[in-house]
């Protein structure tokens, strides 16, 4: 089923960029071509609609029956600390290579195309970081409003409270802990029967993406795009050769497991989107179901290496269009802010821009730079998504296998998804 899954995206793919440049061509009518294009939103729209509606209940089950499985606070503590450890590292090479490739291959200089007005607004809210608001939002006020706006960090940290909690008292769990992993069994299964619509959402993502902006704009962009492509290239080759470094050969092996998940992402544009998919790519890959629920959703909102990479990258970017020279000292400092304001950004809505617009005042970059990025976003979404998923697996796999638990890996196909009280969650 992985393989053909795999095949049907692609497929939607094609047909989605011959669609939509075929409604590019053939409607000249902007408000016309507006029209038809966002009836195609519906398909994508509806698909996200549903990995949202899975994705709270997925995350706070499998993530409490894990740490309930995981037998001792300690082991907890562990394997946290080698997790943080990770994504800041992760998200610290990001940063700095966004931040040395745009340096050496220069792409707004020299852009050639008409500046925003320096006064002009991205329409974007970046009020909503402060280190105040991001520490208090740690905790949620009630867990049933976290889960309702699908807020992964707080349901995080309940989840975490909640699964030592049952740890703590024992036997007296034993009849939630295995509600629990039922409940895990039927997301699972809710997770399956949503995934099998994913081709008409891909389809119908990228047939809007095309139809809106054409196939001509990539040409426009086409420096600033294959600069960052490349910048994603050489990123996805550090992860893999640190994930060569902790696994070893099956660092090649993980990369076949979770192309699905990749693409997915991908061509959907969306993490998010890929999550579930990719908890189950992860536990056929031999990573026990108690750390991958435990690292996956911290990686959702700390470790995003597409978005950190974009980050610097975009923000120079829009310098270098302006003409704006920036230091070195301030690109460091540039660094170290994003490394701080881009935590916890997995829940809003277009989180990259947001953040970069939260930065660029504080070096004198016109906000209204954004409006140069924003029309190929789209484009380069994709590619953040992808390396979101890719960073996201190997920080998974890595702290399995530091903690010595990493199994032997089951057939690349699908096969019926096994009970949540397995031998990985329990010995794992």
């Amino acid at each position: 089923m992985a393989r053909r899954l795999t095949l049907y995206i692609l497929i939607g793919m094609v047909l989605g960029i011959v669609v939509g440049f075929a409604l590019n061509q053939a409607l000249t009518d902007p408000a016309e071509l507006k029209t038809v294009a966002d009836y195609l939103t519906i398909a994508t729209d509806l698909f996200l609609r549903l990995i949202k509606m899975i994705i709270a209940p997925l995350v706070l089950s499998t993530l409490v029956v894990g740490i309930a499985h995981m037998g001792d606070t300690a082991a907890l503590g562990r394997i946290g600390a080698r997790t943080i450890f990770w994504f800041l590292s992760a998200s610290l090479v990001s940063l700095t290579l966004g931040l040395v490739l745009v340096n050496l291959l220069q792409p707004g200089a020299g852009l050639g195309l008409p500046l925003p007005p320096a006064a002009a607004s991205a329409g974007l809210d970046s009020s909503a970081f402060n280190l105040h608001d991001f520490f208090v939002h740690l905790v949620p006020a009630s867990i049933a409003e976290a889960m309702a706006k699908n807020d992964i960090l707080p349901i995080v940290v309940f989840s975490v409270f909640f699964g030592v909690a049952l740890t703590a008292i024992g036997e007296k769990a034993a009849p939630i802990v295995a509600a629990t992993e039922s409940l895990v069994g039927v997301m699972l299964q809710m997770t399956d029967y949503v995934m099998r619509v994913a081709p008409v959402a891909v389809f119908a993502a990228v047939a809007h993406a095309v139809a809106v902006n054409g196939l001509g704009i990539l040409a426009t962009y086409a420096r600033f795009i294959g600069s960052f492509y490349l910048a994603l290239f050489l990123l996805w080759a550090v992860l893999f050769a640190a994930a060569w470094a902790v696994l070893g050969r099956r660092a090649g092996m993980l990369a076949r497991y979770i192309r699905d998940p990749i693409l997915l992402a991908f061509s959907t544009a969306s993490s998010e989107a890929a999550y579930p998919r990719l908890l189950e790519a992860l536990d056929r890959f031999g990573v026990p179901r108690r750390i991958a629920s435990f690292v996956l959703p911290l990686g959702y909102s700390f470790n995003l290496d597409g978005s950190m990479i974009y980050m610097t990258f975009a923000t120079l970017f829009i310098a270098q269009a302006y003409g704006i020279e920036i230091s070195a000292g301030q690109q460091i400092l540039m660094v170290l802010m994003l490394m701080i304001t881009s935590k916890g950004i997995a829940g809003v809505p277009r989180a990259s821009l947001v953040v970069i617009a939260a930065v660029m005042g504080h070096f004198g970059i016109p906000e209204a730079g954004l409006l140069l990025i924003l029309a190929v976003d789209q484009f380069l979404d994709m590619g953040r998504s992808g390396t979101n998923v890719v960073g996201n697996a190997i920080a998974a796999a890595a702290v399995a296998k530091w903690e010595g638990k990493l199994d032997e890996p089951e057939p690349m196909e699908i096969a019926p998804l096994p009970a949540p009280s397995s031998h990985r969650d329990h010995h794992g």
